[in-house]
């Protein structure tokens, strides 16, 4: 009867019948312990297991070698190896089923390398492995992924003839293929000369899970050509082939097969169709299986939430959530994952605050995985102090916790707070991978902090991550970004393969420095290399010709998007068109494409084309153009200052006042023009007029000697462009205080002569800054880098690359 019970799962039941056993003063035997034993499978039974042990020491069964085996079982099944372990030392004799409950028993607890070295001690004890045995070995080789081990394994089962074993041959197929031997595994099925559904499964689920499924369904319809019926298995493992949107036929077909083949709909089944659907992208079969689920566990409610938030139902994903507690399931990591996910995506901070209050509650918020996603989630809702909070509670963290902490510093504009970590993760001693050092590259390029960024190199050439494509494409960004398209050219230069995004990086550096026609020259290879072009490879090639007022090649550009590449031209296209047509002078054609476009011009366009106006003194197209644009923004100050600098430039003072009028009464203010530069790893800023830095003193005399200097040779202060109505004196005054020449000054007082000086400015250089730059770079015999709002400027002997044309 105890024996029964056991076989049914009634543990409890069971117990209770030996003790009734035991009242009755009847003596159990070793087969009701091995029963009882045998039934307690679960780490929540261990407490069940332990008395059952104790019982049996009470009756005198500990040295029976076929009770310590059962011991040794039932103690690796609850988790708890260390016991098991020390019942395996003490069973007297130990035949081979006491060593291989030991093998078998590392192996399911993630040991595999000490259950491979109990094999090599049983061989060493003389004991011959047996069918199991070596199942279980196989089975270690594959959760540590040593091939080489694998092979041994696999000569010595030809060696002692258990290469005619079926459960052998499916384990060898089994390891073969989660030690990435998908050839190896399918070797070893082609030469079974008897193979059961077990024999189909795995090697199926091997294709499956090396992302082959041409073969996955070659071997499905070869398996029903011989008439081999499929399981539950076989179906999974096909359903779990159907991954995209573009195999969302095969997932009906399978869930076809099903249906005619009558095969019950289980909740581990059913759990996977709906995987697939949502998978698929379509959620509301998804829906429909789930919602026809006689019962349900975790994994069901996981898969509608995971497929509601992979397919961008934020809103759909807190209602189920909400759904699952009311229903009494108990949410698990993965259930966390994809709500705090969904709370990211809908930058809804209080709904994730709410969602991390019950990860607190549940005890999930130290574990790694929930851990980095809530970091993600308060980086997405600029919410960095909360994210930086969650970072430093938790009791470990992974390489992808500080990388996505690295990610939100950088995406938050904290620059410096992403160099810092990345040096602490390297100081406790963890390993950075590529998309690490990507997001500290980005970090770096928005800040245009050169020197660091060549340290960042230099851990990436240690770390071996150089030829990653993911890396030499951040890099060119960053050294394109700093102002050094010379290393960018060298980066992109060695790289051993491109994609895409490597050209594009590459075409945008040279555009943003200047060299269209290196720009245009890199295109063309990159179309004769065989690349596709993209959006944003348009967008800067779009950019290149407007930075030279190449308009027919803009014009070429532009119609061969749709006409030769299947690209519909995007907002920013056509903003670019209009500022190559604008800056050209062609006011006319660029007011007529604008109204010619397909959609209602945007703001990016409007803002355009009012620059033009300005360039070209268009008062009337201007004032018709900021209509526009403060319908669209009317917070947005550079419409109202652009408007005032062209009043002004007109001596429309009247005008310019009514402007500022407008600005203060509706609470708009200018951002004031900063200049920056970088000098011994410190970045420090200057505004115009600034005199708060340490070296003021120095700064202005460098200045001032720096005008007289160039005014010598020709430089005369352009006062036209002083936007306030006030004395020649006083413009001349304004004008040498910008804060780019402020910058400039700095740099040539605190380094070495002959060193490029690098300058980043939030607003486009004023026109009388360029052209005291150009004289400054002759006298000084220095290059002088200055990235403004629109592009690069290299300044060197008396030239600018942008050839005044900006």
């Amino acid at each position: 009867m105890i024996a029964g019970y056991c076989q049914c799962g009634y543990i409890k039941d069971a117990l209770c019948l030996y003790e009734r056993m035991h009242q009755e003063g009847r003596k159990p035997d070793h087969v009701i312990f091995v029963c009882l034993l045998s039934a307690i499978e679960r780490p929540e039974a261990l407490e069940q297991g332990k008395q059952v042990h104790a019982q049996i020491i009470k009756s005198g069964f500990q040295s029976d070698a076929s009770v310590g085996n059962a011991l040794v079982t039932m103690y690796s099944k609850c988790d708890n190896i260390e016991d098991a372990c020390n019942i395996f030392e003490s069973i007297p004799e130990r035949n081979v089923v006491s060593w291989t409950a030991m093998i078998a028993g590392y192996t399911q607890n993630g040991y595999g390398d000490e259950a491979l070295n109990v094999m090599c001690q049983m061989l060493l004890a003389g004991i011959k492995p047996n069918d199991i045995t070596i199942a279980s070995v196989l089975s270690a080789c594959a959760n540590l992924q040593v091939l080489e081990w694998g092979k041994q394994v696999h000569a010595f089962i030809i060696k002692t003839g258990h290469d005619f074993d079926l459960f052998v041959r499916n384990s060898q197929i089994t390891m073969y293929a989660d030690c990435g031997s998908i050839e190896d595994a399918r070797l070893v099925f082609d030469e079974m000369h008897q193979r059961d559904v077990v024999s189909w499964n795995v090697i199926i689920a091997g294709y499956a899970q090396h992302g082959q499924d041409e073969n996955v369904w070659k071997l499905f319809f070869r398996m029903q050509r011989i008439g081999m019926k499929a399981d539950e298995f076989t179906l999974a493992c096909l359903l779990s082939a159907c991954a995209c949107p573009s195999d969302l036929g095969k997932g009906k077909q399978v869930h076809a097969h099903i249906i005619t083949a009558g095969i019950a709909l289980d909740v581990s089944l059913a759990n996977t169709l709906a995987t697939m659907y949502a998978q698929c992208g379509s959620i509301h079969d998804a829906g429909l299986v789930f919602h026809e689920m006689p019962q349900r566990d975790v994994v069901s409610w996981n898969a509608m939430i995971a497929g509601y938030a992979q397919n961008g139902y934020g809103k759909q994903v807190l209602m189920i959530f909400h759904e699952m507690q009311c229903a009494g399931k108990k949410p698990d990591a993965f259930t966390f994952g994809s709500v705090i996910q969904a709370c990211g995506n809908l930058e809804a901070l209080e709904e994730g605050k709410q969602v991390h209050a019950h990860i607190i509650k549940t005890e999930f918020e130290l574990h790694v995985f929930v851990g980095s996603v809530l970091i993600a989630m308060y980086n997405k809702c600029r919410s960095i102090d909360n994210a930086r909070q969650v970072f430093d509670k938790m009791c470990k963290q992974d390489v992808i916790t500080w990388t996505t902490m690295i990610a939100g510093y950088n995406e938050n504009g904290h620059g410096e707070e992403a160099l810092k970590l990345l040096c602490q993760m390297l100081q406790a001693g963890l390993k950075a991978n590529q998309f690490t050092y990507t997001n500290v590259l980005k970090a770096r390029a928005g800040l245009a902090a050169m020197e660091h960024g060549k340290r960042v190199h230099a851990c990436i050439i240690k770390s071996g991550f150089e030829e990653d494509l993911y890396v030499e494409n951040a890099l060119i960004t960053l050294y394109a970004r700093c102002g050094s398209i010379c290393s960018a050219w060298e980066v992109f230069d060695r790289m051993i393969e491109r994609d895409t995004i490597s050209w594009t990086a590459m075409i945008a550096g040279y555009a943003q420095h200047g060299f269209a026609s290196r720009s245009l020259e890199l295109y063309e290879q990159m179309q004769r290399a065989g690349l596709k072009a993209d959006h944003v490879t348009f967008t800067v090639v779009l950019s290149a010709c407007s930075h030279v007022g190449l308009v027919d090649e803009g014009r070429h550009y532009f119609n061969s998007m749709n006409h030769n590449h299947g690209i519909e031209p995007k907002m920013e296209h056509y903003a670019c068109m209009v500022d190559i047509l604008g800056r050209a002078g062609k006011l006319d054609e660029a007011w007529e494409f604008i109204n010619k476009m397909p959609f209602q011009p945007g703001a990016l366009v409007w803002q355009t084309f009012l620059g033009a106006c300005r360039i070209y003194d268009n008062i009337d197209g201007a004032k018709h153009t900021a209509e526009h644009l403060l319908e669209l923004e009317p917070h947005d100050s550079s419409t109202y200052v652009l408007m005032s600098n062209i009043y002004a430039a007109a001596g429309r003072w009247d005008d310019v006042a009514k402007v500022r009028k407008m600005m203060k009464d509706k609470g708009v203010k200018k951002d004031p023009g900063c200049s920056w530069i970088e000098v011994r790893d410190k970045v420090h800023a200057f505004v115009v007029g600034d005199r708060s830095h340490p070296k003021t003193e120095k700064i202005y005399a460098k200045l001032e000697s720096l005008i007289k200097q160039i005014v010598e040779v020709g430089y005369v202060p352009n006062t036209n462009i002083v936007l306030h109505d006030v004395e020649e004196e006083q413009k001349k005054h304004s004008l040498s205080h910008h804060s780019e020449k402020l910058a400039i000054s700095f740099g040539l007082i605190s380094t070495p002569p002959g060193k490029p000086i690098r300058i980043i400015k939030n607003l486009r250089v004023c026109g009388d800054c360029h052209s005291a730059m150009k004289f400054i770079s002759k006298i000084v015999e220095r290059e002088i880098v200055v990235r403004d709002a629109n592009c690069f400027h290299h300044f060197k002997n008396g030239l600018c690359s942008c050839r005044d044309y900006w």
